[in-house]
């Protein structure tokens, strides 16, 4: 009786064991900062006392190792390949902060083999239990693979300009993403803000938009002022909050992680996490 009570508890503890939050950082369209955000929002997190992974989802186009400075030997379709172990394809950047790059060739996921995605099952199975955060980096706008991907994730943080443009697409991008999951946490940041004021109005239009017609509720994040410290630590392949931790844009940074970080966070462990589901479920749906 003794062991099989021991054997119960043991379950117990290893099923509400809390896995990452995996967050989606999307964009309606290109040439907004999402990949620098992400980068600079990851160390935000680090200097906060979480573990963090990157996963560089924009296949083809990635270049968050270039905003770190960083060169990867291995690529997320070498381990899917079986060519390499899912230790070599995980580049550290710094103590509790690491990425995966995407490389190419991984463009549609209903193509790959069923052992690739077998690998990739297995690898986030692992990953999810030895970090607190995984961002994916997705690529900017939406096709029917990456809105699917998305949707698999616990969260999603949505970047955008307080050009019209951009609102526009950001709107368009939730309106599809909602449709099919109305209940999904987004928060949303303005970035490249000229005036403060500008940025708060941008994105309280989008966030009002959102609740008046489609019926969902966002939380702001905060917003990123357009600076020229960013453009000088793009060129010296560092991030801004670690090149320039004074600078205004930084200090906006780490107030944007607090937020997060204080935001209502989901209660995510192994038995309630519907990460591991939902990605099977992109596969599964692309070959019915």
């Amino acid at each position: 009786m003794h062991d099989q009570a021991e054997a119960l508890r043991l379950k117990m503890m290893k099923s509400q064991r809390q896995v990452a939050r995996s967050i989606a950082v999307v964009s309606g369209k290109g040439g907004v900062g999402k990949s620098n955000f992400t980068a600079n929002f990851s160390c935000g997190l680090v200097a906060k006392g979480q573990k963090v992974l990157i996963v560089d989802m924009d296949i083809g186009m990635g270049n968050i190792h270039i905003l770190f400075g960083a060169t990867p030997t291995f690529h997320l379709k070498d381990y899917l390949s079986d060519k390499q172990q899912l230790k070599d394809i995980v580049t550290p950047i710094e103590d509790n902060l690491s990425f995966i790059a995407g490389g190419s060739g991984l463009e549609n996921v209903v193509e790959w083999s069923g052992e690739m995605f077998d690998r990739l099952i297995e690898a986030f199975s692992i990953l999810q239990m030895e970090y607190d955060v995984i961002l994916f980096d997705m690529g900017a706008g939406a096709t029917k693979s990456s809105i699917d991907l998305i949707l698999a994730m616990d969260e999603i943080i949505l970047i955008a300009t307080p050009e019209p443009t951009s609102i526009t697409d950001a709107y368009s991008m939730i309106k599809f993403i909602s449709r099919q999951d109305a209940n999904k946490s987004i928060h949303i940041v303005s970035n490249r803000v000229l005036k403060e004021q500008d940025g708060r109005d941008s994105v309280a239009r989008l966030q009002l938009a959102m609740r008046k017609f489609l019926f969902i509720e966002t939380s702001i994040l905060g917003f990123l002022p357009d600076d020229i410290h960013v453009r000088n630590a793009v060129i010296a392949q560092v991030p801004f909050v670690k090149l320039y931790p004074n600078a205004k844009v930084s200090k906006r940074m780490l107030a944007i992680t607090d937020t997060f970080l204080h935001s209502n966070k989901p209660s995510i462990s192994i038995e309630t996490s519907g990460f591991i589901d939902k990605i099977k479920g992109v596969f599964l749906k692309g070959r019915v």
